[in-house]
């Protein structure tokens, strides 16, 4: 098949899945890993939970995207998938069988064997007549106080549910005080309440039970068997628990704003009311009360799900942080290079050699112990650095403030348009502000996504640069959940190309000619495409050819068109693929040298790497960028060389090799964009257990 007809049959939908498809099945393997049993039970859960909030963000942010096209009868369907009306048909069908099997999974699999381990959440009709009255006590003194009942009527309209919120509708019978009769009945749950409450210990089952029984009891439980006591002397014929999931996306018009601090604030407060989107209830909820719900939030049928318990299974995250040891991964203890303990400063150890992490596997505290250190060595002149995601309780943060109070000049570029993190990014830059850091908020247009430390320290009168570069964000939580690679360097290269991006993310100019990094949205994705034809034509001289790709997502229809090509050519292709992969393998003619693993395990795989063989003499990079149009065009992003033999060949066997030969927790597409897990071959091989072999103090 010649380039012009291999594209003309890509531009065909039927050869793209759809991005908002393929996300939902990347969600939908991470449900499916709560039904292995080779994970402990607690963390089973975890996945679980994990996949429900998933979904809840999928809603939010995809599905409310499609409805949103589809208003704007934006109908029409490009290369890049279905077109949204029939996308959203899909998801609908697809979503709806999810939910069913995670209900299935927690009612008939993990309920079941958390109750063999003396974990129980106990329905009304099973506690017994001590727990009843310590439930109408606790009820009573802890709940009730806090409920604001509101009876529908002509001078109660229904009122604005917030995003997600538990709310319960409440059928009633009877004549009240004012001679009204009753009908239905609003009671918000507030935020403030638990939906999981631990019953005390003199109060469980089998007390002398070793281990003790732990027993819990829902919110929705307690309000169900007590909601007499909100309407009395009425009769309750009813109690039904809901939420509404809401847009939740942001709009800014970038043209109009003047303060994108000031804009973004704003769109803030509306989050929590937009457009509806999803509503859920309890499966024993009765249809009229399903139809006046639909009505009020102009939703159909095609956007209720009745669930098979609560309506929000998030809020068993509480659970799985029990600390019972057979039930919950081993603690980890991040390892720290040998030579780099031999070194009290960071930046005598990089005048030496460079240092490659790998997280979670080695110590994230070496990077923020590199800014702490900044912040305190009289030689520090200044710090520049990126922020897209840090945390709450951010150490990064503090050291950056200790730095500008102790007169460095610290330059900080915050990306406030981090997806749920916007507020605490608002938050974040009017701390740092207040310490005397300079901080900006990146081009109009573009997000800052590359994670960039520079730190400029005066040395025997000349200014050294000692750079970080990493492809995962300076946030400590995340960094003992996910894979990420950090690169430290005192490369003078990389020290001036840092410095000249920042000049382009905090001033103006022009383009600017790097010596080392390749970045978005100017040469990352030529370069690319660079590389890719480069393979292709080692192999039509004869040569061999290999490309590795290790990334989130790969959804770039000019990267998938470059790769198909280059599969027709033969050249040899591994993509390792977390989440959203657009590219199909396996297609006869077009994809035959393709193949595309998905790792889902206990860690989330975040690395982003690329591997190019270039006829043994190869290129490895390590970027902050997904292959995704919006991180190639949209987005700032920051890609670099590994250049030192023996650390390109130490990323090429644990950040790819390790991967491609899993048989635990890799999961295989095929030329439908379905995925199977690999379960085949012995020995069993999990890539993240040896990496935590490896590197274990």
């Amino acid at each position: 098949m010649n380039s012009s007809s291999l594209e003309n049959k890509l531009n065909q939908p039927e050869h793209f899945l759809n991005r908002e498809i393929t996300h939902l099945q990347f969600h939908i393997r991470v449900l499916q890993q709560s039904m292995m049993s080779h994970h402990p039970l607690l963390e089973r859960l975890k996945f679980l939970l994990i996949f429900s909030n998933n979904l809840d963000e999928f809603f939010e942010i995809r599905v409310a995207g499609l409805k949103q096209r589809i208003k704007r009868k934006l109908k029409s369907a490009g290369p890049d998938g279905l077109a949204p009306s029939i996308a959203l048909k899909q998801l609908s069908e697809m979503c709806r069988a999810a939910v069913e099997l995670q209900y299935q999974v927690l009612n008939q699999m993990l309920l079941p064997a958390l109750a063999a381990e003396n974990i129980e959440f106990l329905k009304r009709a099973a506690l017994s007549d001590p727990q009843i009255e310590w439930a109408k006590y606790y009820f009573r003194r802890q709940v009730l106080p806090v409920l604001s009942p509101i009876a529908l009527d002509p001078s109660h309209p229904f009122p604005k549910i917030a995003n997600k919120k538990l709310n319960f509708m409440i059928h009633i019978a009877g004549t009240d005080a004012f001679g009204r009769d009753g009908r239905l009945a609003l009671v918000p749950a507030p935020r403030s309440l638990p939906r999981l409450i631990q019953l005390p210990a003199e109060f469980t089952d089998q007390q002398d039970k070793i281990p003790p029984k732990i027993q819990y009891v829902f919110l929705s439980s307690l309000i169900h068997a007590f909601a007499q006591d909100l309407f009395p002397g009425m009769t309750i014929l009813g109690c039904y628990q809901f939420r509404v999931t809401r847009n939740a996306d942001l709009y800014l018009d970038e043209e109009e704003m003047d303060d994108l601090a000031i804009t973004l604030q704003g769109e803030l407060s509306s989050r929590r009311f937009g457009d509806a989107v999803r509503l859920e209830v309890a499966d024993n909820c009765p249809n009229q009360i399903i139809e006046f719900l639909l009505k009020q939030f102009n939703l159909t049928s095609n956007d209720l799900y009745q669930v098979n318990g609560m309506v929000n299974l998030a809020r068993l995250f509480p659970v799985t942080e029990l600390q019972i040891p057979h039930l919950i991964y081993p603690a980890i203890q991040p390892s720290t290079p040998k030579a780099l303990l031999q070194q009290e400063c960071i930046f005598q150890y990089l005048q030496q050699q460079d240092l490659l992490l790998h997280h979670p596997y080695q110590s994230f505290e070496i990077v923020i112990n590199f800014i702490r250190q900044a912040a305190l060595d009289p030689a520090v002149l200044a710090i520049k650095q990126t922020l897209y995601r840090v945390g709450r309780e951010s150490e990064i943060l503090a050291a950056l403030e200790l730095a500008a109070k102790n007169g460095k000049e610290v330059t900080v570029v915050i990306e406030l348009r981090a997806r749920f993190d916007e507020e605490e990014n608002l938050a974040h830059a009017h701390r740092l502000q207040q310490a005397g850091a300079s901080v900006c908020y990146g081009v109009v247009g573009y997000k800052t996504h590359a994670k960039l430390t520079l730190i400029l320290r005066r040395e025997c009168g000349v200014i050294k640069r000692y750079s970080h570069l990493g492809t995962g964000n300076y946030h400590p939580k995340n960094a003992k959940q996910y894979t990420d690679f950090s690169y430290m360097t005192a490369s003078n290269d990389i020290g001036i190309d840092i410095n000249q991006t920042f000049q382009e993310l905090t001033g103006l100019c022009a383009q600017l000619r790097l010596r080392r990094l390749i970045t978005a949205p100017f040469t990352l994705l030529p370069k690319l495409i660079q590389f890719i034809q480069k393979e292709i034509d080692h192999v039509k001289s004869g040569r061999s050819g290999h490309i590795i790709i290790k990334v989130n997502a790969l959804t770039d229809p000019q990267l998938i068109l470059a790769l198909y090509k280059a599969s027709q050519a033969g050249v040899k292709i591994d993509l390792i693929i977390r989440g959203i992969c657009c590219l199909r393998p396996q297609l006869p003619g077009i994809s035959d040298h393709i193949r595309v693993i998905s790792i889902v395990g206990r860690f989330l795989e975040h690395t982003r790497v690329y591997y190019f063989a270039n006829d043994k003499q190869p290129k490895t990079y390590l970027s902050s960028a997904d292959l995704m149009e919006r991180s190639l065009h949209r987005r700032i992003e920051a890609c670099f060389p590994i250049l030192d033999l023996a650390m390109a060949q130490r990323i090429k066997d644990e950040g790819l090799g390790v991967f491609l030969s899993d048989n635990s927790d890799a999961w295989a597409m095929d030329s439908n964009g379905d995925y199977t897990l690999i379960q085949n071959k012995t020995p069993q091989r999990c890539a993240q257990q040896l990496l935590l072999e490896k590197y274990s103090p």
